[in-house]
């Protein structure tokens, strides 16, 4: 069963996101909840075992990205990681993926790792 996700979750996403894109310090409760939430909220738009997204120490998550249907065995070929900075800037538009790949922000192996059509959610 999916995680509901409240209300109060995204509009803490919505509220670190803003204060990172300031340049402004985050509680580490605050930036762990928000990842969470943002890949739930990624699992739960994009269903699917093509792509894991991972996000250290918080979070990783399983995607559905592309014309496959669902990677079945094994590690997915396709592995994008990032810091939870950088996944709340995505998440919440004030980074854009072609910039967060440009900076080496995001480390994205395989054919389907692009998650640009992903963000901002």
């Amino acid at each position: 069963m999916a995680k509901r996700i409240s209300d109060s979750d995204r509009a803490l996403v919505a509220r670190v996101g803003v204060a990172l894109a300031r340049g402004e310090g985050v509680a580490r409760a605050e930036l762990a909840t928000a990842t969470r939430t943002a890949c739930h909220l990624l699992e739960q738009r994009h269903p699917g075992h093509t792509v894991e997204l991972r996000v250290p120490p918080f979070s990783a998550v399983q995607l559905g990205i592309g014309n496959r249907g669902a990677h079945t065995r094994g590690t997915p070929p396709n592995v994008v990681e990032t810091d939870p900075t950088t996944l709340v800037c995505l998440a919440t538009g004030s980074l854009t993926w072609p910039e967060a790949r440009a900076a080496h922000r995001v480390s994205a192996s395989g054919a389907q790792a692009d998650l640009s059509e992903c963000f901002p959610l």
